[in-house]
C-alpha cells in the first residue's frame, strides 16, 4: 500500500532537514511507510548531531571507517559531511585516514583497496559540489 506522493516527499524532506540527506533506501521506503523514515531521521539525528564532536567531525568518521571497510554504503555521509561545512583538505586527510586504517585492521582489504574507495570519495565530493550526478561505488558480488 503506498501513501501519496506529496507525503513521501514530505518525510524525504523531513530526513534531509535532520540528516543532511534521504538515503536511497528511505526513498523508497518513505513512498509505504513514511513514519518509519520519519522515526529513523530522529533516531539518527540524536546520534550525529553536534556534542562533543561536530556533526562533521561524526560524518567524516563514517566516511572513513567506510573507506577502510570497503563499504559503499558508507561512503554517502560525505553529503552531510560537506553539507555540514567539511572543506576538500578535511575530506582529503579523513579518507587518509580510513585508507591507512585499511591495512591494520583485522581482516581489512589493504591501504590499495581502499584508495579506490578513498578515490570514489573525492570524486563524489567534487560532483556534488559541481551539482553533477554521481553515484555510490557498486557492492561486491557474493560468490559461492
Amino acid at each position: 500500500m503506498s501513501v501519496s506522493h506529496e507525503r513521501s516527499q514530505e518525510a524525504n524532506e523531513y530526513m534531509k532537514e535532520r540528516m543532511l540527506f534521504t538515503p536511497r533506501m528511505f526513498q523508497v521506503i518513505n513512498t509505504v511507510a513514511p513514519e518509519v523514515g520519519e522515526r529513523f531521521a530522529d533516531f539518527y539525528n540524536s546520534v550525529w548531531a553536534d556534542g562533543a564532536l561536530p556533526r562533521k567531525v561524526k560524518e567524516l568518521i563514517f566516511t572513513a571507517v567506510g573507506v577502510s571497510y570497503r563499504s559503499p554504503a558508507c561512503l554517502i555521509h560525505i553529503i552531510p559531511a560537506i553539507e555540514a561545512g567539511a572543506t576538500d583538505e578535511e575530506i582529503f586527510e579523513a579518507v587518509a585516514v580510513g585508507m591507512l586504517a585499511a591495512g591494520f585492521v583485522p581482516n581489512g582489504p589493504g591501504i590499495p583497496y581502499a584508495f579506490q574507495y578513498a578515490v570514489k570519495v573525492l570524486e563524489i565530493a567534487q560532483k556534488y559540489r559541481a551539482g553533477e550526478p554521481w553515484e555510490y561505488i557498486k557492492p561486491h558480488e557474493f560468490r559461492v
